[in-house]
């Protein structure tokens, strides 16, 4: 608490003292969650309790701006209730920094953008804040922009290490040693069209005699379309994977179509599927097949009980078909959505030499959201999971026909504290 009281005092030091000080503001974000767990992520084993637990993000964002500089410093902690003791010293997590990045304006049509930053691009598919994660995510990354009018072109360069290091040392971090990337946007008329390449490097230590340490570059690339008018709203999208990992070579693809038609004012109702390629069991081969969505909000596609692709798991799995439906009604300060989801794997399913139906499930997804007040917003929702034999192969040691179900109630306080303009 005295770091923070402590840099909040320099920066208005520093800005009673900068007679070319424009902009400063000072925002907080508490958001605590409760959620109720029994066969969240994967199918609960049978015989086991679920668990409930509260866990809270706390957030504190500087954003300050002179002239053509832009700088934005947010620190948080991400906890878990009763995670130390009423009467602990410290903090089990501590204040982490989330954002931590300066801009430079250098035209009307460029900037550059360096430090810890939110790389957020689309409908988050492929790269995403993952905002429903307390702590969220962030890159260390250069990051620069050429925005003329109806156009936009990101060009994004990172290189990572976890130390100052003298000579060559592993990187342990489970991160990407380098990544460059590459996002254009334009619209016309009523079609949004996005296209973006990403290359991204992962180190690995080629065999364990000479142990030397290689990186080997994956590349995704593919398009994002949108249309919208008074009634329709629709997106396409088409993504490849190539390239090398871990001295594998890759080869996959994901593939969705989404539309929706706003029946009244208040009432939408929309129709989707997505595939995302796999390997067959009982494929020999050594190619990757199965598409990995790679810095994708995984959260908010494929059910929202996580079961595929969050936190790495179905990745080098045999893929998925996503078939749904999605429900929406708000009324006043209420907004409802209803989302069932039909999940079949994109490859084959292989037990004993025997081919298993490719049907995975079905999962229910129903939130509800209420504005409270202008900073303050209720969210909850209900989630439960129609598992089949062949989703208990991909989730071992779990039981289908146990109730497996997950519920959450969270609470979004956002307050300005402080704002100041000159």
């Amino acid at each position: 608490m005295k770091k923070l009281q402590l840099i909040l005092l320099l920066l208005l030091v520093g800005i009673s003292f900068d007679i070319q000080a424009q902009e400063f503001d000072a925002n907080l974000q508490l958001r605590p969650r409760f959620e109720y767990r029994n066969g969240y992520k994967t199918l609960i084993p049978e015989g086991t309790e679920a668990t409930s637990q509260i866990s809270q993000r706390s957030r504190l964002n500087f954003n300050y701006k002179q002239d053509q500089l832009s700088v934005k410093l947010t620190l948080q902690n991400v906890r878990t209730w009763g995670d130390v003791g009423t009467t602990a010293t410290s903090d089990k997590n501590g204040v982490a920094v989330f954002e931590a990045w300066a801009q430079y304006d250098i035209s009307e049509k460029w900037s550059a953008r360096a430090g810890r930053q939110v790389l957020s691009y689309d409908n988050q598919r492929i790269m995403g804040e993952i905002d429903w994660l307390q702590q969220g995510q962030s890159h260390d990354a250069i990051m620069i922009s050429f925005h003329p009018k109806n156009h936009q072109l990101d060009m994004g360069f990172a290189y990572n290490s976890d130390a100052e290091n003298n000579f060559q040392t592993p990187y342990t971090v489970g991160n990407y040693k380098a990544m460059q990337y590459a996002w254009y946007h334009t619209n016309v008329d009523k079609l949004g069209v996005s296209l973006l390449v990403l290359n991204t490097g992962y180190e690995y230590m080629n065999n364990l005699i000479d142990k030397k340490l290689l990186v080997d570059y994956k590349q995704t690339f593919g398009t994002y379309l949108t249309y919208k008018n008074k009634k329709i709203d629709g997106n396409l999208s088409f993504y490849g994977q190539t390239g090398k990992s871990a001295d594998k070579q890759v080869s996959a693809w994901d593939g969705a179509v989404n539309f929706a038609y706003s029946i009244t004012d208040s009432f939408k109702a929309g129709i989707g599927y997505e595939y995302l390629s796999g390997k067959d069991m009982d494929d020999t081969s050594t190619v990757i097949k199965s598409f990995n969505p790679i810095f994708g909000t995984n959260h908010a596609f494929n059910g929202y009980m996580d079961y595929f692709y969050v936190g790495g798991g179905h990745q080098n799995s045999v893929g998925l078909q996503d078939a749904n439906m999605k429900f929406t009604y708000n009324v006043k300060k209420w907004q409802f959505a209803l989302m069932p989801h039909v999940f079949l794997s994109a490859a084959d399913v292989v037990v004993a030499n025997k081919k298993m139906d490719s049907y995975l499930g079905t999962e229910v997804d129903f939130t509800a959201g209420f504005n409270f007040k202008k900073d303050i917003t209720l969210t909850g929702g209900y989630s439960q999971m129609f598992g089949t034999k062949t989703l208990e192969v991909l989730k071992p040691g779990g039981y289908a026909g146990h109730t497996n179900n997950w519920a959450w109630l969270m609470i979004s306080v956002n307050p300005r504290i402080f704002t100041w303009k000159k």
